[in-house]
Protein backbone atom coordinates (compact mmCIF):
# COMPACT_ATOMS: atom_id res chain seq x y z
CA UNK A 1 0.00 0.00 0.00
CA UNK A 2 1.05 3.09 -0.87
CA UNK A 3 -0.21 5.68 1.34
CA UNK A 4 0.75 3.12 4.91
CA UNK A 5 4.18 4.06 5.97
CA UNK A 6 5.55 0.08 7.63
CA UNK A 7 8.53 0.26 10.10
CA UNK A 8 9.71 -3.38 11.04
CA UNK A 9 11.87 -4.91 13.54
CA UNK A 10 14.56 -5.79 11.52
CA UNK A 11 17.32 -8.38 12.97
CA UNK A 12 20.43 -6.37 11.89
CA UNK A 13 22.70 -5.38 14.90
CA UNK A 14 25.35 -4.54 13.34
CA UNK A 15 25.38 -0.52 13.44
CA UNK A 16 24.51 -1.23 17.87
CA UNK A 17 25.60 -1.59 20.95
CA UNK A 18 23.95 -3.72 23.85
CA UNK A 19 24.05 -4.40 27.10
CA UNK A 20 23.53 -7.19 28.67
CA UNK A 21 22.81 -7.47 32.42
CA UNK A 22 22.64 -10.70 33.52
CA UNK A 23 22.09 -11.99 37.57
CA UNK A 24 24.74 -14.29 38.91
CA UNK A 25 21.83 -16.50 41.41
CA UNK A 26 21.43 -19.62 39.83
CA UNK A 27 24.76 -18.92 37.85
CA UNK A 28 24.72 -21.82 35.88
CA UNK A 29 20.89 -21.45 34.07
CA UNK A 30 21.80 -17.57 33.92
CA UNK A 31 25.01 -18.06 32.31
CA UNK A 32 23.37 -20.85 29.60
CA UNK A 33 20.94 -17.56 28.98
CA UNK A 34 23.49 -14.87 28.92
CA UNK A 35 25.30 -17.36 26.14
CA UNK A 36 22.07 -17.69 24.20
CA UNK A 37 22.07 -13.65 24.25
CA UNK A 38 25.44 -13.02 23.55
CA UNK A 39 25.50 -16.14 20.66
CA UNK A 40 21.98 -14.28 19.32
CA UNK A 41 23.69 -10.72 18.97
CA UNK A 42 26.86 -12.09 17.41
CA UNK A 43 24.73 -13.99 14.89
CA UNK A 44 22.70 -11.00 13.98
CA UNK A 45 25.73 -8.91 13.17
CA UNK A 46 26.90 -7.72 17.23
CA UNK A 47 30.91 -8.31 16.32
CA UNK A 48 33.29 -6.31 17.66
CA UNK A 49 35.31 -4.08 15.16
CA UNK A 50 38.18 -1.50 15.11
CA UNK A 51 35.48 0.98 16.14
CA UNK A 52 34.38 -0.71 19.28
CA UNK A 53 32.79 -3.97 21.10
CA UNK A 54 29.40 -3.91 20.64
CA UNK A 55 28.10 -5.98 23.66
CA UNK A 56 28.64 -5.23 27.58
CA UNK A 57 28.16 -7.63 29.91
CA UNK A 58 26.74 -6.30 33.26
CA UNK A 59 26.54 -8.60 36.34
CA UNK A 60 24.30 -8.35 39.02
CA UNK A 61 23.80 -10.63 42.22
CA UNK A 62 20.27 -11.11 41.99
CA UNK A 63 17.54 -10.82 39.54
CA UNK A 64 15.91 -7.80 42.14
CA UNK A 65 18.92 -6.15 41.11
CA UNK A 66 18.66 -6.46 37.47
CA UNK A 67 16.30 -3.52 36.51
CA UNK A 68 18.24 -0.87 38.57
CA UNK A 69 21.29 -1.90 37.03
CA UNK A 70 19.28 -1.97 33.50
CA UNK A 71 18.02 1.44 33.71
CA UNK A 72 21.59 2.89 34.58
CA UNK A 73 23.18 1.61 31.67
CA UNK A 74 20.43 2.90 29.59
CA UNK A 75 20.77 6.33 31.29
CA UNK A 76 24.47 6.32 29.97
CA UNK A 77 23.63 6.37 26.39
CA UNK A 78 25.58 4.27 25.26
CA UNK A 79 23.17 1.07 24.44
CA UNK A 80 20.63 1.13 22.05
CA UNK A 81 19.37 -1.88 23.77
CA UNK A 82 19.72 -3.81 27.30
CA UNK A 83 19.17 -6.89 27.32
CA UNK A 84 17.41 -8.78 30.99
CA UNK A 85 18.52 -12.13 31.85
CA UNK A 86 17.87 -13.66 35.29
CA UNK A 87 16.58 -17.04 37.01
CA UNK A 88 13.10 -16.85 39.79
CA UNK A 89 12.68 -20.35 40.70
CA UNK A 90 9.33 -20.27 42.91
CA UNK A 91 9.37 -21.56 46.28
CA UNK A 92 7.98 -22.38 49.53
CA UNK A 93 6.89 -18.95 50.43
CA UNK A 94 5.18 -15.74 48.86
CA UNK A 95 9.00 -14.70 48.02
CA UNK A 96 8.59 -15.47 44.21
CA UNK A 97 5.95 -13.65 43.78
CA UNK A 98 7.74 -10.12 45.13
CA UNK A 99 10.53 -10.74 43.21
CA UNK A 100 8.85 -11.56 40.22
CA UNK A 101 6.37 -8.87 40.09
CA UNK A 102 9.08 -6.35 41.11
CA UNK A 103 11.48 -7.22 38.30
CA UNK A 104 9.12 -7.49 35.75
CA UNK A 105 7.92 -3.78 36.69
CA UNK A 106 11.26 -2.38 37.27
CA UNK A 107 12.10 -3.80 34.07
CA UNK A 108 9.00 -2.02 32.46
CA UNK A 109 9.95 1.37 34.36
CA UNK A 110 13.30 1.37 32.89
CA UNK A 111 12.55 1.20 29.62
CA UNK A 112 9.69 3.27 29.90
CA UNK A 113 11.36 6.14 31.78
CA UNK A 114 14.72 6.22 29.20
CA UNK A 115 13.20 5.32 26.32
CA UNK A 116 15.81 2.67 25.63
CA UNK A 117 14.24 -1.02 24.36
CA UNK A 118 14.93 -3.22 27.09
CA UNK A 119 14.00 -6.67 26.68
CA UNK A 120 12.84 -9.28 29.40
CA UNK A 121 14.35 -12.45 29.32
CA UNK A 122 14.03 -13.42 33.03
CA UNK A 123 12.66 -16.70 33.65
CA UNK A 124 10.22 -17.20 36.32
CA UNK A 125 9.86 -20.69 37.00
CA UNK A 126 7.93 -23.25 38.78
CA UNK A 127 11.14 -25.08 39.76
CA UNK A 128 14.64 -25.92 38.14
CA UNK A 129 13.95 -28.29 35.55
CA UNK A 130 11.41 -25.50 34.02
CA UNK A 131 14.57 -23.40 34.45
CA UNK A 132 16.61 -25.99 32.52
CA UNK A 133 14.70 -26.15 29.46
CA UNK A 134 14.02 -22.49 28.76
CA UNK A 135 17.62 -21.89 29.20
CA UNK A 136 19.10 -24.73 26.88
CA UNK A 137 21.04 -24.29 23.63
CA UNK A 138 18.38 -23.12 20.69
CA UNK A 139 16.46 -21.14 19.09
CA UNK A 140 13.69 -21.80 22.53
CA UNK A 141 16.62 -20.22 24.67
CA UNK A 142 14.78 -17.45 26.72
CA UNK A 143 18.11 -15.21 26.71
CA UNK A 144 18.26 -15.54 22.89
CA UNK A 145 14.40 -14.65 22.30
CA UNK A 146 15.16 -11.51 24.63
CA UNK A 147 18.43 -10.42 22.24
CA UNK A 148 16.51 -11.01 19.24
CA UNK A 149 13.70 -8.69 20.47
CA UNK A 150 16.19 -6.14 21.52
CA UNK A 151 17.73 -6.07 18.18
CA UNK A 152 14.32 -5.54 16.39
CA UNK A 153 12.81 -3.23 18.89
CA UNK A 154 16.76 -1.31 18.10
CA UNK A 155 15.75 -0.78 14.89
CA UNK A 156 12.34 -0.02 15.05
CA UNK A 157 13.43 3.00 17.28
CA UNK A 158 16.71 3.90 14.99
CA UNK A 159 13.53 4.08 12.17
CA UNK A 160 11.28 5.96 14.48
CA UNK A 161 13.75 8.82 15.85
CA UNK A 162 15.27 9.06 12.23
CA UNK A 163 15.40 12.51 10.78
CA UNK A 164 14.35 14.32 14.12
Amino acid sequence: MKDIQFVDGATDAAQFRFAVVVSVYHRVITKALCDGAVDALRQAGAVPNEKFDPITIIEVPGAFEIPLAARRAADTGVFDAVVCVGCVVRGETPHFEFIASAVAHGITMASQLTGVPIAFGVLTTNNEQEAEERSSEGSSNKGREAALAAVQLANVISKLTQGK
